[in-house]
């Protein structure tokens, strides 16, 4: 039985419902005309999401992405070295003794699985030269755009595993913009002020900042929605996970509206959120959607979805939902 098949049959109620609900208003939302922005907080490149994101990207159901520095990161990491990761399956009894142990061997832990050192320092060689050759030429890129630039070497490519299960790599392929807010919260966002605190770099313009990586948000929400009619259900908001991801690239829309004045700008045309943070009161990754409405993000006739849950399991069966798997 496919995915798609056994969605339908057994997801029938409750939270497995609105995961079925989710996908069929998502299929509708790109079939009717609209595109799909979709975000990635979490460790969804490590926990190999690509797997199933890569493929929905190069099939046509996602149009914009904004995550995290980390997933940025540790999508190109597993691409060059998913070889020597190390799996830990009784991760939730490490005592601290054994999390030391793994830090002496330079083995950086993300819940179940464990990220060489090594791979990081490749990277970080690799993107020093990519940085110091835009600070000395006045350039300057997103840190996707640098990494993507890395990842189109040769010499980088010769050591290439599985990638077609990059997501980076499909997105840059079809063109798709990569938004990185807060990205200074990241290994490589690290080694780039490491550089310029050692005065390799002479200053931080290599890098576009997070407000202008929200300006140039702006202005692709625009391009995509320009000359939309009634009909067209605009940009959709695809949340995997909580955090700035999201937080950063929803605020685009009232910032056109509300700070720009541009008050015929499109809200979200479809809104979902898989987290497994429960709705609270203050916490706003366990804020419910209708909250955005006075935010100025969703009109109240957006179709909106929460599924509470764990964001590896629910996100590749949606995906998986929309590829006929």
């Amino acid at each position: 039985m496919k995915v798609r098949d056994f969605l339908e049959r057994y997801y029938l109620h409750y939270n497995s419902r609105e995961v079925v609900r989710a996908a069929r208003a998502y299929q509708a939302h790109v079939e009717g005309g609209g595109s799909m922005f979709v975000t990635l907080a979490g460790a969804m490149s490590t926990a190999q999401l690509g797997r199933v994101l890569a493929p929905a990207i190069e099939a046509g159901w996602v149009h914009g992405i904004c995550c995290t520095g980390a997933n940025l990161e540790e999508d190109a990491f597993r691409l060059l070295a998913g070889d020597t990761y190390e799996p830990i399956d009784d991760w939730r009894a490490l005592r601290a003794e054994d999390e030391q142990a793994l830090y002496d061997r330079g083995m950086n832990r993300v819940t179940d699985t464990c990220i060489p050192e090594t791979v990081m320092r490749h990277m970080e060689a690799q993107l020093l030269a990519r940085w110091r050759e835009a600070t000395e030429s006045g350039s300057s890129a997103m840190p996707s755009e640098h990494l993507l630039a890395v990842l189109a070497e040769p010499d980088v490519q010769a050591h290439f595993q599985e990638p077609e299960n990059s997501w980076l790599l499909a997105a840059g392929r079809k063109g798709i913009p990569v938004f990185t807010p807060g990205w200074e919260d990241s290994t490589t966002g690290n080694m780039f002020a490491a550089a310029v605190f050692r005065e390799e770099l002479a200053h931080h313009r290599a890098v576009v900042t997070g407000t202008e990586q929200m300006v140039r948000l702006m202005r692709w929400y625009q391009a995509r929605t320009e000359g939309c009619v009634p009909e067209n259900p605009g940009i959709g908001f695809f949340q995997v996970g909580g955090g700035i991801a999201g937080d950063f690239a929803i605020c685009a829309v009232p910032a056109m509206i509300q700070d720009l004045g541009l008050e015929e700008t499109p809200f979200w045309g479809y809104f979902c959120q898989i987290s497994d943070a429960v709705t609270s009161y203050g916490g706003y990754s366990g804020a419910v959607p209708n909250e955005k409405i006075t935010w100025g993000k969703l009109a109240p006739s957006t179709p909106k979805f929460m599924i509470e849950s764990d964001a590896t399991i629910v996100a590749p069966l949606i995906f998986a939902y929309l590829l006929g798997y």
